[in-house]
């Protein structure tokens, strides 16, 4: 079983970066080139999103950088002593080189960094916040910088109206004899296809029968773009989120309706209430920023700490974070934050057509 528990490391902050853009969907406009087969009205109606942050320009990693440099100013810290990077995305800068290599010179970094990526989606913030407190855990690093987030408005082709563009940024530092940060993990590989892009990797490479549109579940999109199997993920989601939270409460021997707040990955506000409902939870205690930013994919849980919960975090807090999604994959995190946790306001950046890092 897929228990982890670290006790050496603790949150010091957390920001998030969108594109100032405003798309609505209850009112697209012409760029957003939307496409649903509801009316804007029973579509936000049913999934909770009212508006998201999108852009043509800007990508992931510009997202994490913004975010980025306006933590590490209210932090406060010394970019010389930053010693690890981890960017969690599935839309990458470059197949080649890792975007956290160039994360670490454009935010100046010393070159003694460590600075890899992850691929993965909805779980993102979970794994990849596990993987980097391992090797905070261990005094080896002393700070270090999470950075998960996704900008599906790069991607060509007829936009989601459920996603939006987001870059987040967690900041760990070492602390010896912190409250624990526990988690509890799964994956069942045998859902790979239920959401997956299908071509644009080594097994199916880019060809012309790549750009063609084709029709699925009622919707034209091309074998560049991500497609989902809706009904599948929907009930992977409701039943597995309460099973993993459960199996983590009760492998830690703690009772979760002891946590001030539940931090759901912002899949869908149907799929979280079925899961508030199956864990007879206060609603009030359950955070969503779906209205104002839609499903923000691996950055949709810290994107909700900072947008929701920047108030209640200026007292201590136990928070219950879920994310569960595309592999299949999912993770539970139970944690507490301190009085000194840094929470930064929302960094907005304008769109941009020009970059250092563009070859």
């Amino acid at each position: 079983m897929a228990f982890l528990e670290f006790k050496n490391v603790r949150i010091a902050g957390m920001a998030a970066g969108v594109p100032k853009h405003i798309s609505s969907n209850l009112h697209p406009d012409e760029e957003d080139n939307v496409s649903t087969d509801y009316s804007p009205e029973d579509f936000v109606e049913t999934t909770g999103v009212k508006e998201r942050r999108t852009s043509s320009t800007l990508c992931t990693s510009d997202l994490c950088y913004g975010a980025a440099e306006k933590l590490i100013a209210d932090l406060g810290w010394n970019k010389q002593e930053i010693e690890g990077i981890l960017f969690v995305s599935q839309t990458a800068d470059y197949i080649l080189p890792a975007t956290a290599c160039i994360l670490q010179d454009r935010l100046g970094l010393s070159i003694e960094c460590y600075a890899t990526d992850m691929s993965i989606g909805c779980s993102g913030w979970l794994y990849g916040l596990s993987s980097l407190a391992a090797l905070v855990n261990t005094g080896g690093i002393k700070k270090a910088l999470l950075m998960v987030g996704d900008a599906k408005g790069r991607v060509k082709g007829r936009r989601n109206p459920l996603f939006g563009s987001a870059g987040t940024v967690t900041a760990l530092e070492y602390s010896e004899n912190n409250s624990p940060m526990m988690f509890h993990f799964g994956t069942d590989g045998s859902g790979f296809d239920a959401i997956i892009t299908p071509d644009g990797g080594s097994r199916n490479q880019i060809t012309d029968a790549s750009f063609q549109f084709y029709e699925y579940e009622g919707k034209k999109i091309h074998r560049l773009q991500s497609r989902m199997k809706g009904m599948d993920v929907f009930s992977f989601g409701i039943t597995t989120a309460p099973k993993s939270i459960k199996k983590l409460c009760e492998h830690f021997g703690v009772d979760y309706n002891k946590a001030d707040y539940f931090v759901f990955h912002q899949a869908n506000l149907k799929m979280n209430n079925f899961i508030v409902r199956k864990l007879k939870l206060d609603s009030a205690k359950v955070p969503n920023s779906l209205h104002l930013f839609g499903n923000t994919n691996g950055a949709s849980i810290p994107m909700t700490i900072v947008t929701q919960l920047k108030e209640q975090l200026r007292s201590p807090q136990k928070l219950l974070c879920c994310g569960f999604g595309v592999g299949l994959s999912w993770g539970t995190l139970l944690f507490d934050t301190d009085k000194d946790i840094v929470i930064s306001d929302l960094v907005e950046l304008e769109d941009t057509e020009t970059s250092t890092y563009v070859v």
